[in-house]
């Protein structure tokens, strides 16, 4: 079972060179980041994670995820550099193909590409989405990414990005391309989306149930439109205090989990620093 750390403060103050470094000592598979360029002041809808009404400070302070894993990239040569996740809609999807590129080219391959459409309106309208058909835009900008990122001299005609013969380099060092591993939650039409054009799922749920029967959705569906399922990554995305023992991560890798992310909920080296070390000892081991 691959065991990963998501860093939820990758600022000065826990610098991700540091941790990440630290986490490939400690014999961590993968190195997450998120992503809110913005969080607007008023907001018509709550924050999924809010306790009591309260925003988590952090949501407002996350640095860009992209140049976070390039710090992070500079100082590892094994372990893998995810997002968790990037918010497709509220980025250029061109530029943002070249930076994906560049790191994954930079890092020797290294980068899961976890991918959302985000769940702010006002966010995500500020940033250039159409929110009410976020996940129509997501499946276009990535349409155009995979081009970008495997074609030569690069042309796209899309419903929300289209662009004349292009080359855009360098190209990923993985091919065709970084994994792309769909967050969302578990209904049928997100399922439907992970078989049928991404390369696994990365939710955050509240149960071991709730994930094997999503993935045994996502199999069926794999299966029923000619994919092979096997050839899928499953990721199980905690929060807080979800599956930080031996025994869950058992449980998450018999209901089919490739990996399984941590939550790190320290704020800054002094804590983050020994808070890896415990769960090494308790989940590595």
């Amino acid at each position: 079972m691959k065991i990963g750390l998501m860093h939820v403060t990758p600022y000065s103050k826990a610098d991700p060179a540091i941790v990440a470094k630290r986490a490939e000592e400690l014999g961590f598979e993968s190195y997450w980041v998120g992503d809110h360029t913005i969080i607007p002041v008023t907001s018509s809808v709550q924050y999924p994670g809010a306790r009591g009404g309260v925003v988590p400070d952090f949501l407002w302070q996350l640095p860009d995820p992209l140049v976070a894993l390039a710090r992070a990239g500079a100082t590892t040569s094994r372990i893998k550099l995810g997002t968790g996740v990037c918010l497709i809609p509220e980025r250029n999807p061109i530029l943002t193909a070249k930076q994906v590129a560049t790191l994954d080219d930079g890092s020797g391959g290294r980068v899961l590409f976890g991918i959302g459409g985000g769940w702010n309106p006002e966010e995500s309208t500020i940033l250039g989405g159409d929110f009410e058909h976020r996940w129509s835009q997501v499946k276009d900008y990535i349409a155009a990414m995979k081009v970008l990122w495997q074609d030569d001299i690069s042309e796209y005609h899309g419903r929300y990005v289209s662009f004349p013969a292009v080359r855009c380099y360098p190209k990923p060092r993985s091919r065709p391309h970084p994994p792309i591993l769909i967050g969302s939650v578990n209904n049928p039409r997100a399922l439907r989306r992970v078989a049928e054009w991404a390369d696994g799922w990365i939710p955050a749920l509240l149960n071991v149930a709730e994930f094997a029967e999503g993935i045994k959705r996502i199999k069926a569906i794999a299966a029923e439109i000619g994919r092979d399922p096997d050839s899928l990554d499953f990721t199980a995305f905690g929060t807080d205090q979800q599956w930080k023992s031996t025994k869950e991560a058992r449980e998450l890798e018999q209901a089919g989990a490739t990996r399984v992310v941590l939550w790190l909920n320290g704020q800054d080296l002094e804590t983050i620093l020994p808070e890896m070390e415990d769960l090494a000892r308790t989940v590595l081991s």
